[in-house]
């Protein structure tokens, strides 16, 4: 493994997790209804802390997953595009869709929050919505620099973080020369020859959450360690040797991800303030966590990778085939939406529960009505009234041309 070698094909498996993650939050945001120490937009009146136990074990890997996989897409976009038609393409993908959700979905929530938790509160929509676009500029937020006392940027602040980090990308690759950028990939590349090696780069991503703390607001990490991720992707992506170090590696990793994240997970859930505390037990707690993450990603990613194997054609004419076919349409189906998906589903979880928290039912029951009716409701304003128009792809982020997947679309 001594010689580069040009990444090969696209990535499926990278879509199938992106994908994954993001049907994944539905149900993740849908139980944080029923959570005990959690500030979410509609609460039920029973909680129980099983829920953030569980979910732990999403938040670790989950959303550093998606920044991982859009650094990957990244290198191709890069390739293909060059810096500045790149930055174009991003600031036309993310920036657009941030804007229009922003003004037309983000205060939905904020809107049921208020609804919600001050009983009698009957302020129609129209009426809130002048106090929630009430803000102001805060530049140590950065890159959050908008602030008010009911806006939030919600969910989008991953497309806030992602949007940023890929403009940061574009300026980098446009002053550093692309020979430097080779060497350093070779180098990283001959250095994790040796087994293991690829797993150090947990050390960076563990020093940020020890020093940087996890921000609660941002899926437990802090906003500068998704860039580690996003960074890792895009390194990993533009040589296949590093790919076949995941690969050779992945059991290791597999194994060492729950066990740090099970060790971290008593000072994570310690008294006092443990994701920014600065005491040896919190910081020790952030840095088994954060070599956690990135064990897992190398876990998931090579243990997938290995599993890939060549599917037949769905045009063979038998019923292995045409089931073959079918997986594949629902799977780009799926996998182009991944964006609209994201921007539209946590408006709609908190609706639904909104609906649903006020029922004499058990908790379970609660959840499961949650889940379903976010599910179908999200599936189906994807359908009918994102993907069918081009106005509405251009407003989501979609590309304008069919449902297949071009190579640089992970992101």
């Amino acid at each position: 493994m001594t010689e580069p070698t040009v990444p090969s094909g696209r990535r499926t498996e990278l879509d199938a997790i992106r994908t994954l993650v993001v049907i994944g939050l539905v149900f993740f945001h849908s139980a944080l209804v029923f959570a005990t120490d959690n500030d979410f937009y509609v609460k039920n009146r029973d909680t129980t802390d099983t829920i953030l136990v569980i979910g732990g074990f999403g938040v670790v890997w989950a959303m550093p997953m998606l920044f991982f996989v859009a650094g990957l897409g990244s290198w191709y976009s890069l390739r293909r595009r060059g810096p500045r038609g790149f930055a174009r393409e991003r600031l036309l993908r993310l920036g657009v869709p941030l804007l229009f959700a922003t003004a037309v979905l983000l205060p939905v929530p904020q809107w049921l929050r208020e609804r919600a938790s001050h009983p009698g509160h009957d302020e129609s929509y129209l009426h809130f919505l002048p106090r929630f676009f009430d803000v102001h500029l805060d530049l140590s937020e950065f890159p959050f620099v908008v602030q008010g006392d009911y806006f939030e940027t919600g969910h989008l602040w991953f497309v806030v973080l992602l949007l940023t980090f890929s403009l940061l990308l574009a300026l980098a690759t446009r002053w550093v020369p692309a020979v430097y950028a080779r060497r350093i990939r070779d180098g990283v590349a001959r250095a994790c020859e040796q087994r293991g090696m690829v797993l150090l780069a947990a050390v960076p991503v563990a020093v940020m959450c020890a020093l940087l703390g996890l921000e609660e607001n941002y899926a437990a990490w802090h906003r500068w360690t998704y860039l580690m991720f996003f960074g890792y992707g895009f390194v990993l992506a533009g040589d296949d040797r590093l790919r076949a170090v995941m690969r050779r590696d992945a059991v290791l990793a597999a194994v060492l991800g729950p066990l740090l994240f099970a060790a971290s997970a008593p000072g994570l859930m310690a008294e006092g303030d443990p994701f920014m505390d600065w005491t040896g037990p919190a910081m020790l707690a952030r840095t088994l966590y954060g070599a956690a993450g990135w064990c897992w990603i190398v876990g998931i990613v090579g243990l997938l990778d290995r599993r890939r194997r060549p599917v037949p054609a769905p045009d063979e004419g038998h019923e292995d085939g045409a089931d073959v076919g079918r997986r594949r349409r629902l799977f780009g189906y799926l996998a182009v939406g991944a964006l609209p998906l994201y921007v539209l589903h946590q408006p709609i979880v908190v609706a639904a529960a909104y609906g649903v928290v006020g029922m004499d039912a058990s908790i379970p029951v609660k959840y499961a009505l949650i889940v379903a009716a976010s599910l179908c409701l999200t599936l189906a304003a994807y359908d009918l009234l994102v993907r069918r128009a081009p106005l509405t792809r251009f407003l989501f982020g979609m590309r304008p041309g069919g449902p297949r997947p071009t190579p640089d679309s992970h992101d």
